[in-house]
């Protein structure tokens, strides 16, 4: 990099300020009339000013519109080119994880066979057990909340769970 790149002329300054005025709302309108994004317009717009900046040495003021023009055509299809690299990635992913899901009936199977196991020791399981398991493990309440909740002592719901895993776990012979 040259110093000159870091440094810019009061002229320069007014030349970039004369085509930003006489170039903004067109540029803009282009590119939301091209994506129908108010947003990804004003990404654009300020993107091709950008560039526009980084090449003023390098441009011909008789083909600046055109060259404003051609900046916004690209940045869109590059955009677009992105946007479908993107969906085309999802929807891969997307194909991947649906067969993966088919490939694992016999897990699909087994997890509903636990989950009927499952119910029907909760079923089964002594009422205040089955509260006390419900709220820890569902509303995810910690002991001391239950005790305050059910009015009882914490070494009574602590007593309550271990009742209530010891049933789950004499009960359901399947774990995942």
């Amino acid at each position: 990099m040259t110093s000159g790149d870091n440094f810019h002329t009061a002229d320069e300054l007014q030349w970039f300020k004369e085509i930003f005025d006489t170039y903004y709302d067109s540029i803009r309108s282009y590119a939301w009339y091209k994506t129908g994004n108010t947003e990804l317009a004003d990404d654009i717009v300020q993107e091709v000013f950008l560039k526009l900046w980084q090449i003023r040495h390098k441009t011909n003021p008789d083909t600046i519109k055109s060259l404003l023009y051609t900046i916004a055509t690209n940045l869109i299809k590059s955009h677009y080119r992105h946007l479908n690299v993107v969906y085309r990635f999802e929807k891969k992913k997307k194909e991947s994880d649906e067969e993966s899901g088919q490939m694992s009936a016999d897990e699909s199977i087994r997890t509903e066979e636990f989950q009927a196991e499952l119910e029907t020791a909760l079923a089964r399981m002594p009422e205040s057990a089955r509260i006390t398991l419900m709220m820890n493990r569902l509303e995810n309440l910690t002991y001391e909340e239950i005790a305050q909740r059910l009015g009882i002592s914490i070494k009574a719901v602590e007593k309550r769970m271990s009742i209530a895993l010891k049933f789950l776990r004499e009960k359901i012979e399947y774990r995942i």
